[in-house]
């Protein structure tokens, strides 16, 4: 089967808004999801990315702006200043990572560790929270969390990363399809061609 490559973060308000599209995309045409959560803070420190606090003013202003007109445009609910952002989400990436090496449903519970940021003003760097999290969504959140500390997980997360910084990855959401880069929730317009084109 033809297949995507998809590098996000747990914590990304654009991988949120544009989760649910992408893999209604990713069906409609398909494609198998290869999800490959990463390091981004890492991946903006060799592509000239900065954290939201050392971005110029306007910068930050304007992000501001685009979040609340994409919430409108796409009419679903984001909160523009969660209660829990900036967080570490490394471990809600291992999280998704070991729920799919364990063949549970990652793409469920991504959904629900990005809402859970960017609706529900919840910490995803809080353990308990983890946990919780996995359970509504129907898996053993224990169990999963305990396996956030292999190695295999953790390596893969760093695998990502260095994937994602071998080959020009520079922001999150970035989707690949066939070695071409689309980066942006606001380029599955532009995804859509190329896959209508290819598929």
């Amino acid at each position: 089967m033809p297949y995507i490559d998809y590098y996000d973060s747990m914590s990304s308000p654009w991988t949120y808004l544009g989760h649910g599209r992408f893999m209604e995309l990713a069906l409609r045409f398909g494609l198998t999801v290869h999800h490959k959560p990463m390091d981004l803070l890492k991946v903006w420190s060799v592509s000239g990315g900065l954290p939201l606090k050392d971005r110029a003013q306007q910068r930050q202003a304007y992000r501001h702006q685009e979040l609340r007109r994409w919430r409108e445009l796409l009419d679903i609910p984001c909160n523009l200043e969660p209660a829990f952002h900036p967080v570490a989400d490394r471990r809600a990436c291992y999280l998704a990572i070991a729920a799919a090496q364990k063949s549970l449903d990652w793409n469920k519970l991504s959904q629900a560790l990005l809402r859970a940021v960017w609706v529900e003003d919840r910490n995803i760097a809080d353990h308990a929270t983890l946990i919780a999290i996995a359970e509504a969504c129907g898996m053993d959140g224990k169990m999963l969390l305990a396996a956030t500390e292999e190695a295999l997980v953790q390596a893969e997360y760093q695998s990502n990363t260095d994937e994602a910084i071998a080959i020009g990855v520079f922001g999150a959401p970035t989707y690949v399809f066939e070695g071409e880069l689309f980066w942006g929730q606001d380029r599955l317009q532009m995804l859509e061609w190329r896959l209508s084109r290819k598929c």
